[in-house]
């Protein structure tokens, strides 16, 4: 059995590897899959673009695969520009990855522990115990998939939803988990392009979807936008906001950004001074199953209340950082409130979030091997960090936390500001 398992385990490396060597060509070359630049993005509606917004020193990247966020550039304190998002160079790469990696894991059906599937969207079912392996062998190369129907962990019960959902995985089966809201997900459609105004005061670009009832098994029709805009010439603002057109429905949509403030190629995140306004985390058990319960931060690595670099405190959590933090003021999804403060002292760059939602995801890439990203960037671990405005993971199992369920006639509602600056010292 163990001479099976390797000769399956050593297959697969040599398939990804040649999957990673073809990318470039397959991606320039392949009929199926349709690219755009924005000036023809009104003519070709149902096309992959990439769409540009441009104010003074920052220039936003985004595409309407997933509604995405691709491409941040930012001036450091010595002017020099670069791009701080990891990701890939164009937007078809990304369609062409989730393919080829959900075939891989279909075809690795009968020895599913080999792979950590977190931040896949795919067809395969595995059970959370199964969640553990070779995780780099399909994570390692998807990046920048954002939004996200119900982010991070529902727990199936028999009268559960048929979904469970964090970093973009299909969980489980009826009585399991499934995280990121299915197995095609909102991260994995085109989106279309409503308004889209790539200079002027205000520039700006609003994505929609409309995801009919029992797709991915949530009950009823949604509408759903997405608003990327950028503002005072510098900062960045993301608005969703969704609708329950005939039934209720959990919603929690979520930012899956990869950040580097260093540039996407730096290096690692570790010299990264990180503030996050958080007293409590919601843990989570050795089935990455949330408990239910909210644990202080006060004495434990988690305490980021002042600031620290991730490198001072990474080395105490094994596994890296991924978890909820419950947000001071977090019992109402009310006004926007600040959510954490990040710099890298090299660049001088500063990124400060606020949001109007109660919790964070804190995630530092500890999944990323050796992808291969933008001008054949090679993203290690640790080489971006992920800050997720949204709601408590798990929120329909547990009474004590925000709800996440949207009647109809409501709206729910999900600002984000990324305010960018930079310091001299």
């Amino acid at each position: 059995m163990a001479k099976t398992i390797n000769s399956h385990f050593i297959i697969l490396c040599f398939t990804l590897l040649i999957l990673n060597f073809i990318n470039s060509s397959f991606a320039s070359s392949n009929p199926e899959i349709s690219y755009i630049s924005h000036h023809h993005h009104h003519k070709n509606k149902d096309k992959i673009g990439v769409y540009e917004l441009k104010k003074k020193n920052i220039s936003v990247k985004l595409t309407n695969f997933g509604a995405s966020l691709i491409s941040v550039f930012l001036p450091d304190k010595h002017g020099k520009v670069d791009d701080v998002v990891l990701g890939y160079n164009h937007a078809k790469e990304y369609v062409w990855w989730v393919k080829a990696s959900a075939k891989l894991i279909m075809a690795a059906d009968d020895y599913p522990t080999f792979f950590n599937c977190e931040e896949i969207k795919v067809t395969a079912t595995l059970k959370p115990h199964q969640i553990d392996g070779v995780s780099w062998l399909i994570h390692r190369y998807l990046l920048g998939f954002n939004v996200i129907l119900v982010a991070n962990l529902v727990v199936l019960g028999g009268d559960g939803f048929g979904l469970a959902v964090v970093d973009l995985v299909v969980l489980g089966g009826d009585d399991d988990g499934d995280r990121d809201g299915g197995p095609k997900g909102f991260s994995n459609v085109l989106w279309k392009v409503d308004e889209y105004q790539p200079e002027g005061v205000s520039p700006f670009v609003t994505f929609s979807y409309f995801s009919p009832d029992g797709e991915e098994g949530f009950p009823g029709d949604l509408k759903v936008t997405v608003t990327y805009r950028i503002i005072e010439g510098k900062h960045l603002i993301v608005f969703m906001q969704a609708k329950p057109l005939n039934k209720p429905t959990p919603v929690n949509l979520a930012q899956h950004t990869y950040w580097n403030l260093g540039g996407q190629n730096s290096g690692t995140i570790f010299e990264h001074e990180v503030q996050i306004f958080a007293s409590h985390i919601t843990p989570v058990d050795d089935e990455l199953i949330p408990t239910g319960k909210l644990e202080k931060v006060e004495g434990t690595p988690f305490d980021f209340r002042k600031p620290h670099t991730i490198g001072s405190r990474i080395k105490e959590v094994p596994k890296g950082f991924d978890i909820n933090y419950a947000l001071d003021i977090h019992k109402t999804r009310g006004p926007i409130k600040p959510v954490a403060i990040v710099s890298e002292k090299k660049s001088g760059r500063v990124m400060e979030l606020f949001a109007n939602q109660p919790g964070v995801q804190f995630y530092t890439g500890n999944m990323l091997n050796k992808t291969i990203g933008k001008e054949g960037s090679v993203y290690g671990r640790y080489g971006g960090l992920c800050l997720e405005t949204q709601g408590f993971p798990d929120a329909v199992n547990h009474p004590n936390f925000p709800s996440m369920m949207v009647a109809p006639g409501e709206t729910y509602q999900h600002y984000m500001f990324y305010k960018f600056s930079t310091k001299k010292r």
